[in-house]
């Protein structure tokens, strides 16, 4: 058997495409290396997270309080000056606490020169912030019973409040407290039960679950409604990620999807209220996104996700592609060593940011002029530039298929030039997307398909509560009180967040 030397072809020619071949092999396979290597050891985002940056900021801060404490201690004019800068920074407690007044008056108020009485002529009043820790407390309802002397068989008695659960113990009040703490706050239910273990209340996990999917069940319409409100826009975001869900047959978890249908048109100055619809699906198929837009015939902005695809070649949907899932492919080269033609692509977005930075805010019409004007020369002159560069590389490499990528992508990349509504990239829904990251990691996995459609259920309500500013709190017990008090289903509409955040600006001005 012929090997090494005796193994290679005579053809000049064979033998040189031969190493080109190899040569573009090796530097893919380097640049996977860089990839795995980065994705193990580097950093993952492109800049540094939020609530990373807010935890080391704490750290300094803190160091720096100590610092101060330490000069004031050996120093009183310091103190002093600090105390002066605090009072005059602090600025006013909310008006709605309610106020526990302390007075702190002299014992003698006769004068310490005359003995005559003192009488007062003003006063200094400081406020502090208090907290008393979260108490439980037993709600008795008492329902006395009345009989007639004359009729033996007459009992009257009033009828019993509604409950969301017919002979347990929690008020709406408690069950929002657990869906809030769960979905909003991240905090599992085995980790609840343990607080309020401390406070000598003993309820089991399960007992939370149980309460959590009467909750889902009964908040399903208001869901279902919000939904449908969102297939009803003219645009929407959406994306997905993965709900580990536990596979008892198995004996492991199977990878579940959370589809979120988002909307938001402030950059824009749209009035349709921010909202964002959660679906759960068991699989990440093109039949998914079809089944849940179904009616839907505006913009969808989207990432390269094939589904959509499908899903705008069945119905009258137009995509809008994400300029930041193009930005991330060059990024990663160029964050993993030198190259040239990545870092160029990234200089040329960072031009189409800049742009939209400069109108972000403004009406769609002013949007729009202002990408015809500055954005379609970029765009322009960016699609011919690609394809000169895809001609010229080889086509095994990361950056050919990050080219690719950019330019099978390019209609739905180019749309958002002749609609101001549109925007650059799917941030938006993202965004919606990190707090069920965070669910997640900190619950681990859902515990059957059920379970994960509850998640989709009252997560939907909650991120909603939080794009429109709404204590979901005090949303989720408004709302579950008026279902179980038989608020009608023809109605639904008045059990959304944004119009329970109106009748609370009604109420407040009444």
């Amino acid at each position: 058997m012929a090997t090494g030397v005796d193994a290679l072809p005579d053809d000049p020619g064979t033998l040189k495409a031969m190493l080109i071949a190899e040569r573009a092999r090796a530097e893919r396979l380097e640049q996977i290396i860089k990839e795995l290597q980065r994705h193990r050891f580097g950093k993952r985002a492109e800049t540094l997270p939020e609530d990373q940056l807010l935890l080391g900021l704490e750290e300094v801060e803190q160091t720096h309080a100590t610092q101060e404490a330490e000069g004031e201690a050996v120093s009183p004019a310091r103190k002093a000056e600090r105390v002066a800068k605090r009072r005059a920074n602090r600025g006013a407690l909310p008006a709605h606490l309610p106020r526990v007044e302390t007075v702190v008056d002299i014992e003698d108020q006769s004068c310490p020169c005359c003995s005559h009485p003192l009488h007062m002529i003003g006063e200094d009043r400081a406020e502090r912030l208090d907290i008393i820790p979260a108490q439980f407390r037993v709600l008795v309802v008492r329902r006395p019973k009345y009989a007639c002397r004359a009729c033996e068989d007459v009992v009257v008695q009033a009828p019993a409040p509604a409950r969301l659960i017919e002979g347990g113990m929690p008020t709406e009040a408690t069950v929002a407290q657990v869906l809030v703490s769960k979905y909003a706050d991240h905090l599992p239910l085995y980790r609840q039960a343990q607080i309020y273990a401390r406070q000598g209340v003993t309820l089991d996990r399960s007992t939370l679950a149980d309460w959590v999917g009467r909750a889902a069940f009964l908040l399903r319409p208001v869901h279902e409604r919000l939904l449908a409100i969102l297939k009803g826009s003219t645009k929407l975001f959406a994306d997905e990620t993965i709900a580990p869900v536990l596979d008892p047959g198995r004996g492991r978890t199977k990878t579940g999807q959370l589809f979120a249908y988002a909307r938001d048109d402030r950059p824009w100055g749209g009035t349709d209220p921010p909202a964002v619809a959660y679906v759960y699906a068991p699989d990440r198929k093109a039949e998914r996104p079809i089944a849940h837009l179904d009616g839907f015939t505006g913009v969808l902005q989207v990432d390269g996700y094939g589904g959509y695809r499908v899903l705008a070649e069945k119905n009258a949907v137009s995509l809008a592609f994400c300029w930041a899932h193009v930005r991330r492919r060059f990024f990663e080269l160029a964050a993993a060593g030198p190259a040239p033609t990545a870092s160029e692509a990234l200089e040329r977005i960072a031009a189409l940011y800049q742009i939209e930075a400069q109108i972000r805010g403004r009406s769609a019409k002013e949007r729009r002029a202002v990408r015809q004007d500055k954005s379609r020369p970029i765009i322009e002159a960016l699609e011919p530039w690609l394809k000169t560069k895809l001609a010229t590389i080889s086509q095994k490499t990361k950056l050919a298929e990050a080219i690719r990528y950019a330019l099978s992508c390019w209609t739905g990349l180019s749309r958002f030039l002749d609609d101001g509504r549109i925007e650059i990239d799917n941030n938006i829904v993202e965004r919606s997307i990190r707090p069920l990251a965070l669910t997640r990691k900190n619950a681990l996995f859902a515990g059957s398909d059920g379970g994960a459609e509850h998640w989709a259920v009252i997560a939907s309500l909650i991120e909603t509560c939080k794009l429109g500013n709404v204590d979901p709190q005090a949303y989720l017990l408004h709302t579950i009180s008026r279902i179980v008090n038989a608020h009608p289903n023809s109605r639904i509409d008045e059990l959304m967040p944004w119009a329970y955040a109106e009748a609370e600006k009604l109420r407040d001005v009444a």
